[in-house]
């Protein structure tokens, strides 16, 4: 992780820390190092009131250095990554600030050939970004703008590929949280035969994430069993991850997903290897996995991360508990409605509802608990002496019966705790006295 670069692009309040001034100098900085003064780039956005002008900026700064630019409008984001790499597009750019509420926005990359940028690449980024590196002169040869709402309607029929059984009789639940997916959802279920009840499907620039949404499940556990569905779905702001719901309205989480996933691929013969997860995933989830013969990769926390991993092992499956789900053999990023598809996918070839596949893995006792800091101080938490301690006492505690996960928010000026178990109520109550330490220490001046 760089500087202004986070595990997923830069992020901050829209109008504070990401200002238009900062968009435009990213663009510049982007037409430069990705650009070399030339190709082409794609922006697409989620549903926030504040995209349009980062938008606007942003692609003002890669047209003053000579790239063309292709505004799609609201778009998830695998639906940037996907068209990036299938229309051999330079670039591509969403404005997003993933399940963050509506006043963050962000900017994040995609190479040509869909993946997100490497750490290396980003350091080019903020030389001219933070070190205040002087950009060339440009007085002829600008870049032009193209506006092109229709490549939405590429990446819809993309999903619509995805699947290959008719839905008729099936009846989904959807949470769109009012981002990116709120349209495009509704349509690609019900295009397929589904029997579909949506929620959260009118944005207004400022509702997105709003009490709804993959961070907010109760309300797509609700609509599951008012319907009497047989699955819900809700996913994030830009749609990159899902938190599914099975017909007895309990959550099935990245985790599970990844545990039924995996299941179905190794029984044909699909799955190439094993499974890539992250150090916050369940300890269920490994269980399983060595249950059924299947390696388990632990990557860092971050779906780029759990990306590279899966690149340099050859897998075809991983994810994060958060939702984040990749299949390499379909696109390059997490992508929550094809990831909903895979799902009713080994639920039809089964046979089976969406509750036997959620028993497959028996969830460990877990509990996370954030911790409010100083941005510019969430990554010193080792430093202090007072922390040190305390964290490495919580860490012989649990030695021998779980384990204990610190780390920083990529996103959010947040430090996670994270105790994993067997005694919820003594797991609840030693993650909260260690955040509110570590709130006490570095969550002022």
């Amino acid at each position: 992780m760089t500087e202004l670069f986070g595990t997923d692009g830069i992020r901050g309040i829209a109008g504070q820390a990401l200002t238009a001034e900062l968009a435009l100098e990213v663009g510049k900085a982007a037409g430069l190092v990705l650009g070399k003064n030339q190709g082409s780039c794609l922006i697409g956005t989620d549903t926030r009131e504040s995209a349009n002008m980062l938008e606007a900026a942003l692609a003002t700064g890669l047209m003053s250095m000579g790239m063309d630019v292709t505004l799609v409008g609201v778009i998830p984001t695998p639906g940037i990554a996907y068209l990036t790499r299938t229309l051999n597009y330079t670039c591509g750019v969403v404005i997003s600030a993933s399940h963050n509420p509506y006043n963050y926005n962000g900017i994040k990359f995609f190479s040509q050939d869909g993946y997100k940028l490497p750490d290396q690449v980003e350091e080019e980024l903020e030389d001219y970004l933070l070190k205040r590196k002087e950009f060339p002169e440009n007085t002829e040869n600008f870049g032009h703008l193209t506006l092109d709402p229709s490549l939405a309607k590429q990446y819809t029929r993309y999903l619509q590929s995805l699947c290959p059984h008719k839905l008729s009789g099936l009846k989904i639940a959807l949470d769109c949280g009012n981002g990116a997916l709120s349209k495009i959802a509704l349509y690609v279920l019900t295009s397929l035969g589904a029997n579909v009840f949506a929620l959260n499907t009118n944005p207004n620039g400022k509702n997105i994430n709003l009490d709804c949404g993959s961070t907010n499940p109760k309300v797509i556990q609700n609509l599951v069993l008012s319907k009497e569905a047989d699955l819900g779905f809700s996913f994030d702001g830009d749609a990159d991850r899902i938190i599914a719901v099975d017909e007895e309205g309990r959550i099935v989480d990245g985790d599970h997903i990844l545990a039924i996933c995996a299941h179905h691929l190794h029984q044909k013969d699909q799955l190439n290897g094993g499974v890539v997860g992250t150090l916050m995933s369940n300890l269920g989830l490994k269980k399983y996995l060595e249950s059924i013969d299947v390696d388990f990769i632990e990557a860092k926390v971050g779906d780029r991360y759990v990306l590279e991993e899966m690149r340099d092992k050859g897998y075809v499956l991983g994810g994060e508990q958060s939702g984040h789900i990749i299949f390499t053999d379909y696109n390059t990023t997490g992508d929550g409605l094809a990831t909903g598809l895979h799902l009713i996918e080994v639920m039809l070839e089964s046979q089976k509802p969406l509750s036997y596949l959620n028993d497959l893995m028996t969830t460990y006792p877990q509990v996370l608990v954030n911790a409010r800091v100083l941005d510019r101080k969430k990554k010193d938490y080792l430093a202090d002496e007072v922390l040190e301690k305390a964290i490495e006492a919580l860490k012989k505690k649990y030695e021998d019966r779980g384990r204990i996960v610190i780390r920083p928010s990529g996103t959010e000026p947040l430090i996670r705790v994270m105790i994993e178990g067997t005694d919820l109520v003594e797991m609840q109550e030693d993650a909260q006295v260690l955040a509110d330490l570590i709130q006490k220490q570095l969550g002022g001046e």
